[in-house]
């Protein structure tokens, strides 16, 4: 099968779908190769890699998409307007990319009306065996990483203790929101430079992997059984249940000199879990990172994609944490797309298995027509 590689046209977006070290790799198994030219270079991998890797180099985005019959993308169509990426997709062509079709209902319509058969990385069911193809999980790690780096430099105090001819000066303490992948490699990465953390996520369950990393976990006297849905994701509380969250949040971070926020909750805008009036009771030169800034932001100070200084306290919300590590962003996002295509498609050939709770939870359109349930509920006017 052709397999073709489109460079990311989203504004700031640096990853590539396919490394060099994978289309080698796919091209043993019976694939075909073709990369848009300059597609990897964002990320520092060159067309001369991909021609090495025995990949062909196409000389614009419609050479892929008229040649190829598997596109593969970072992230999906824009948008679902007559002049979006989505519209000029070749019919009966297949795409894999994170689409977030939930939150994207137009794009879903224009490439159902277009015949293609869509697949989004982002809804990799979390079993065992999918593991190797969780592209939200690597991307998170990654956000988690970045989060902590930033706390760290946009305080103006160090984060281990230092034992100086000065005195002695105490570490950093940071206040984890969210424990989730992103959570936790934050939790981990805080730890590693020597802060102390202490850490607070709606699932009493996570308590374990938190004090595993050497972090306190800030638990909450009430039971959240409620916040986690099948799958181990946090989901929506009730009105009450959210009041006496942000008042419990409000008591812990306001002793610490950086808050890390990384909840979500999937197909919604992020949950709002610090008000002005909790930022205005931190010290001053403290520092709020809000890694659910591309969501909207876990803080109301939150300026998406800015970093702004609210009652003194500096709030972080970056939306490009991914693209700042695009090398290694790309590598892992490209390691999860070929192991899901090698499920989907062994030895070179597709084959559509409903059985395969991977295929089928991954499916989004086909045919036609939306066949992801929860997103057609969507469109039908549902949910």
């Amino acid at each position: 099968m052709q397999l073709g590689v489109l460079a990311e046209r989203a504004e700031g977006e640096k990853r590539v779908a396919l490394t060099p070290d994978c289309a080698k790799i796919l091209k043993g198994k019976g694939f075909s190769v073709l990369v848009e030219m300059g597609a990897g270079e964002r990320a520092g991998f060159t067309d001369a890699a991909y021609q090495e890797a025995g990949a062909e180099i196409a000389p614009n985005g419609a050479a892929v998409i008229a040649a190829a019959e598997i596109v593969l993308k970072v992230l999906g169509p824009a948008d679902g307007s007559a002049s979006s990426e989505a519209a000029g997709f070749r019919e009966g062509s297949t795409l894999i990319s994170f689409l977030f079709p939930a939150s994207n209902l137009e794009t879903v319509q224009t490439l159902a009306s277009r015949k293609v058969t869509s697949f989004a990385m982002d809804l990799i069911p979390r079993i065992t065996r999918a593991q190797s193809m969780d592209a939200l999980s690597s991307m998170s790690t990654i956000a988690g990483y970045r989060g902590a780096l930033l706390g760290a430099e946009h305080l103006p105090k160090f984060f281990p203790m230092f034992m100086t001819a000065a005195g002695t000066i105490p570490p950093a303490k940071v206040f984890v929101i969210g424990a989730g992948v992103a959570g936790l490699q934050a939790i981990a990465t805080c730890k590693r430079l020597g802060a102390i953390v202490e850490a607070f996520d709606v699932r009493p369950a996570v308590k374990e992997q938190v004090e595993s990393l050497g972090a306190r976990f800030a638990e909450m006297p009430h039971v959240m059984d409620e916040a986690e849905d099948a799958s181990g994701y946090a989901k929506e509380v009730s009105g009450d249940t959210h009041a006496l969250e942000l008042e419990f949040i409000g008591s812990r971070m306001a002793k610490c000199d950086v808050v890390i926020t990384t909840a979500l909750i999937p197909g919604k805008p992020a949950p709002t879990l610090i008000t002005k009036a909790m930022v205005h009771r931190m010290a001053r030169g403290s520092v709020i990172v809000d890694l659910a800034a591309t969501n909207g932001g876990n803080c109301e100070a939150t300026v998406p994609g800015q970093t702004v200084v609210e009652g003194g306290v500096t709030v972080v919300g970056s939306t490009s944490l991914l693209s700042d590590m695009a090398s290694d962003a790309s590598r892992m996002y490209s390691r999860n797309i070929m192991e899901f295509l090698l499920n989907l498609a062994p030895e070179g050939v597709m084959g559509l298995n409903m059985e395969d709770p991977i295929i089928h939870d991954t499916l989004v359109t086909r045919d036609g027509a939306v066949v992801h349930e929860p997103t057609r509920l969507r469109l039908e006017g549902k949910r």
